[in-house]
């Protein structure tokens, strides 16, 4: 390892280092807050545009001692990949020009944060793991507020026809009503038109609001747990960064102090009972 990489690999390997990116990434997300205020544009524009770029110049610096210290492994990490895409992308030309894109690529600087926490990287993880679980969740879900929109569209359409006048305007009304909001005047309101409305809502609300919600809730816990289980099986395999390269350090420490100090070659015996060491 070269000088150059063991000095980036202490760098990456400081607590310190993983802070100053965090708080980069607050800065930056706090300007982009501020630059949607007229009155803060107008009397500070010239600073927060400044902070932009310093955030930006700090972003890359941090991408080159990241690229530093792994080398050519630094694009088989997905972390790395998403950072050099976030950075860069608003420096190529085509990109500067737009907007709406330049502002979503700054925006998504915020989603770095998940790389300097464990916890929100297993969070994250876990989502991933419940999106085949939640296609299914998604698909039971349109089919039961299809059902229930058609015999809302029979027993409401006329009524209340801005509701329940067309499928897709009743499945919105029952979509809106899966937070349970304003239930008792919808109830109150389908009564009037007939006696049925109360078995209607109720057995929606048992069958949408609670058995869904709780289905939902159960795909979420079972993904985060396997996300749990994997991370620590991670770390019994294997162990951290930091504590590879501190261990690196002293091996290398140690090998320095018994070298001799004048350059002498050393018997290949030797240099073996040296690593054994």
């Amino acid at each position: 390892m070269s000088r150059s990489a063991l000095f980036c690999s202490r760098l990456v390997a400081a607590p310190w280092f993983n802070l100053a990116g965090f708080a980069a990434i607050v800065l930056n997300a706090i300007t982009l807050g501020l630059e949607t205020y007229d009155p803060m544009v107008a009397a500070a524009g010239p600073v927060l545009h400044a902070i932009e770029y310093a955030c930006v110049a700090y972003f890359v610096v941090e991408l080159l001692i990241r690229f530093g210290a792994a080398g050519k492994a630094f694009f088989r990490d997905r972390w790395n990949l998403f950072d050099l895409v976030i950075v860069a992308a608003p420096l190529l030309p085509g990109v500067r020009e737009n907007v709406t894109l330049l502002r979503l690529l700054r925006l998504a600087r915020i989603v770095r944060t998940f790389r300097f926490f464990p916890s929100l990287r297993i969070i994250l993880v876990g989502i991933r793991r419940s999106l085949p679980g939640l296609g299914s969740f998604l698909l039971v879900t349109v089919l039961l507020l299809y059902g229930y929109a058609i015999l809302g569209w029979m027993m409401f359409g006329e009524a209340y026809p801005e509701r329940y006048g067309t499928v897709g305007q009743a499945m919105l009304t029952l979509f809106l009503l899966l937070s349970l909001d304003g239930i008792t005047d919808t109830l109150q309101a389908g009564r009037e038109v007939t006696e049925w409305a109360v078995l209607y809502y109720v057995s929606y609300m048992v069958a949408a609001c609670y058995l869904l919600t709780n289905l939902l809730v159960g795909v979420v816990l079972t993904a985060l747990q396997e996300a749990h289980e994997e991370n620590r099986g991670v770390k019994a395999a294997e162990p951290p960064l930091h504590e590879q390269l501190a261990r690196l350090h002293q091996l290398i420490d140690e090998l320095e102090r018994r070298l001799p100090q004048q350059s002498l070659p050393v018997p290949r015996g030797a240099e073996r009972e040296l690593l054994k060491d």
